[in-house]
């Protein structure tokens, strides 16, 4: 990984890098940007929407597809619970069954920086102390992309980037270091958009913004939910900083987001969503097992708008998915299950239903600003309702008697092999309508699954939450060829670093494990916010 700043030489060139493949590299930046030359400057500032509109597209890579499939689809899509692939790659020996392939590992841990965390950099270089607005935006995209990245390996090259050591070598941010940053980062850009709130967006500002057209507003309220995010997820660990983090962004003028209309989604415009090419083209993911155990015994009515009908003889006409990580000989045993719905050309990262769900947590934890935990956790449902035009919500929160359906697979090698039957301690026993007089676990757990549904098809965050609660509940599974370094019944915790850092930054990694739990870096080593139980 080649962690060294790149020049561009034009627009030109900077657009080519938007629309086109978003692996190429910058030419190498030889000088300060605060020492050009006024006419330097104006066209360094020509290049910043390009580099930006570059990072937010890259964030959840709309393209090319191989390296989206890679970078989440065959890891943390599947882990989530959400997705399965029909494909045996490798034989069967693959991410899926937690024999991690190392070049698909390679490119996971490669894209953020390459797409994201590069062109951060160049803006921020051009932008800060001068352009507020832009340098805002740019801390923004920076932290969602790379707490991504942090969440999947743990520690991560932040701090030091573009920093080598006399060796050569770059030294990581242990997660705990790089989680501390995100939260000031955060704050550095919400503290220049609350007083902007409200006013005419800058030129610059909104010809950069593909997801909210420039509203200094919602870009407000996106820093601020992402803000309440990360504190949740540092809860268990850090206790104190979680609530002056999360309390800090509940108290903020510009409020979190409120309606679907405020979602943080990516245009890209004519470009297909990258799940329909996995999926419809290529057939090499289709639904998880688990979802649609949640969806079908909820009776939930987003399931057609998440998935299609089985055409296979054995389950036609069924919303049913592969269980993750079982014995698959070939494509065509589980090719014709429900696949995933055509989606449109946006890239969902975060919905204003989570936001919601996010509150009713912090409320549960009685965080000053978070309001009532039922009335949040009520609107989150609604506002997912909201999302995909379902109308009144309100009997579907007041089940209280539906219950997650068990999972029978007809098409088994092994008769009953990946069955979950009712009984089974991977099967929820959660209800949907609130409760108030139950355990903060039992509250947590309802919170979680509905957050979960509502979030689909963002499977890192759901496989983040999912290490962080333990919830939604999911199956483990049935092939693990780890070699005993992922535990089957404790599931992944993260995904090792690739061998070409170590061959290429080897001492900087070998300090980055040694802030690593035991056993160290391995598929099975919980993270700095994950403690172990």
């Amino acid at each position: 990984m080649n962690y060294k700043i790149f020049k561009i030489a034009s627009l030109a060139m900077a657009a080519t890098l938007c629309f086109s493949s978003c692996t190429k590299n910058f030419e190498d930046i030889n000088k300060n940007p605060y020492g050009s030359t006024d006419e330097e400057l104006a066209a360094d500032f020509a290049l910043v929407p390009a580099l930006l509109q570059q990072a937010q597209r890259s964030i959840y890579l709309y393209q090319p597809a191989p390296t989206f499939q890679l970078q989440q689809n065959l890891l943390s899509d599947i882990y989530s619970g959400y997705m399965m692939s029909p494909t045996p790659f490798g034989g069967n020996i693959n991410n899926i069954t937690y024999s991690f392939v190392d070049g698909w590992i390679n490119t996971t841990f490669s894209t953020g920086y390459t797409n994201v965390m590069n062109p951060c950099y160049k803006v921020a270089a051009f932008t800060k102390g001068k352009v507020p607005d832009s340098y805002a935006m740019s801390l923004i995209i920076k932290v969602e992309a790379m707490h991504r990245t942090s969440d999947i390996f743990g520690p991560i090259i932040y701090s030091k980037y573009n920093t080598p050591n006399p060796d050569g070598s770059i030294d990581y941010d242990s997660q705990k270091d790089a989680y501390y940053m995100f939260f000031d980062e955060l704050k550095t850009a919400i503290d220049i958009l609350t007083p902007l709130a409200g006013k005419e967006s800058s030129a610059l500002f909104k010809k950069s913004d593909l997801v909210y057209g420039g509203s200094y507003k919602q870009w407000l309220q996106f820093a601020n939910t992402l803000r309440l995010r990360l504190a949740l997820r540092v809860v268990n660990v850090d206790a104190a900083k979680a609530k002056l983090e999360g309390e800090a962004a509940l108290a903020n003028a510009g409020g979190l987001l409120q309606s679907y209309k405020d979602n943080f989604t990516v245009d890209i415009g004519t470009t297909t969503h990258p799940l329909n090419t996995v999926c419809g083209a290529w057939g090499d993911i289709l639904m998880g097992a688990p979802v649609g155990t949640y969806m079908n015994g909820y009776k939930d009515p987003r399931l057609p708008l998440y998935f299609e009908k089985a055409t296979d003889p054995a389950v036609k006409d069924q919303y049913i998915g592969i269980r993750n990580g079982i014995n698959i000989d070939g494509k065509a045993r589980y090719g014709s299950f429900s696949k995933l719905v055509e989606l449109p050309g946006k890239l969902q990262l975060v919905t204003a239903a989570e936001a919601w769900f996010l509150k009713s947590e912090a409320a549960i934890r009685q965080w000053a600003g978070a309001g009532n935990a039922q009335t949040n956790y009520e609107t989150g449902i609604q506002t997912s309702f909201d999302q995909y035009k379902l109308g009144d919500a309100s009997t579907y929160y007041n089940d209280n008697a539906s219950l997650p359906a068990p999972y029978i697979d007809p098409k088994a090698i092994t008769a009953g092999q990946n069955d979950i039957k009712a009984g089974s301690q991977y099967l929820s026993t959660v209800t949907i309508k609130w409760e108030e007089g139950v355990s903060v676990d039992r509250k947590l757990e309802r919170i979680i699954t509905q957050k979960w549904i509502a979030n689909f098809p963002e499977g890192e965050e759901a496989w983040a939450e999912f290490r962080r609660t333990g919830y939604p509940k999911l199956f483990p599974v049935v092939v693990n060829n780890s070699g005993g370094k992922v535990s089957t019944t404790d599931f992944v915790r993260r995904a090792p670093f690739p061998s070409n850092e170590y061959a290429t930054n080897g001492a900087g990694v070998a300090k980055a494990v040694t802030t690593l739990s035991e056993p160290k870096d391995v598929g099975g080593t919980h993270l700095w916010w994950d403690p172990k139980k």
